[in-house]
């Protein structure tokens, strides 16, 4: 890999950090759709006597891998007339916006946009000019939403505003990201092969 990718990427990881910490702090793109819970007290206290470990709860409970026929029709009954849902849980709580938590986003940041940056230098001759190359990093946004925030809402039923915000937040961090390392990459760099 070539010192000028792997400076893009870095760059670019840079950028896609700046731009998440705007988009969640300034523009509340991160806490779409999110909601108090009524009577939060009264549901943390019952939530903390019966749950103990931290986990991802979907609930109604069923293994998906069961074949009883009797207890699909059972759950299937239970999760059409709700309550239904996906929390995340942490019995104990924990530290906010901690430099391990910020250190984790920059890394996959960087990662993120190395690995857009890779594909942009083995594309870069076949793609037209900056604002090509700037279009090419915005598709990673794309890609990035349809194959993760539209299953959670299609599925899991994340709500479809949170769904919009999430491939906002992508498509713009990935076009800034573009229009930084596209003029960086203006010839196709060697890579390693």
């Amino acid at each position: 890999m070539s010192g000028r990718i792997l400076v893009a990427g870095l760059i670019g990881g840079i950028v896609l950090f700046a731009w998440g910490a705007i988009a969640h702090m300034a523009l509340g793109l991160g806490d779409t759709s999110f909601k108090g819970i009524p009577n939060e007290e009264m549901v943390l206290t019952t939530l903390k006597e019966n749950i103990t470990e931290p986990g991802l709860y979907f609930f109604p409970w069923m293994d998906m891998k069961s074949q009883d026929k009797a207890a699909r029709e059972a759950w299937t009954q239970k999760y059409e007339a709700g309550p239904a849902g996906i929390m995340v849980f942490k019995p104990q709580g924990g530290e906010v916006m901690t430099p391990k938590q910020l250190f984790t986003q920059f890394f996959t940041d960087f990662l993120a946009a190395l690995f857009a940056v890779i594909l942009l230098a083995k594309a870069a001759g076949g793609i037209k000019g900056y604002f090509g190359r700037v279009m090419f990093m915005a598709t990673f946004g794309l890609i990035t939403s349809f194959a993760i925030s539209f299953p959670y809402w299609n599925w899991y039923g994340y709500p479809f505003d949170y769904t919009i915000a999430s491939l906002i937040e992508q498509v713009v961090g990935f076009f800034v990201v573009g229009l930084v390392v596209a003029g960086m990459l203006k010839h196709k760099p060697k890579l390693v092969q």
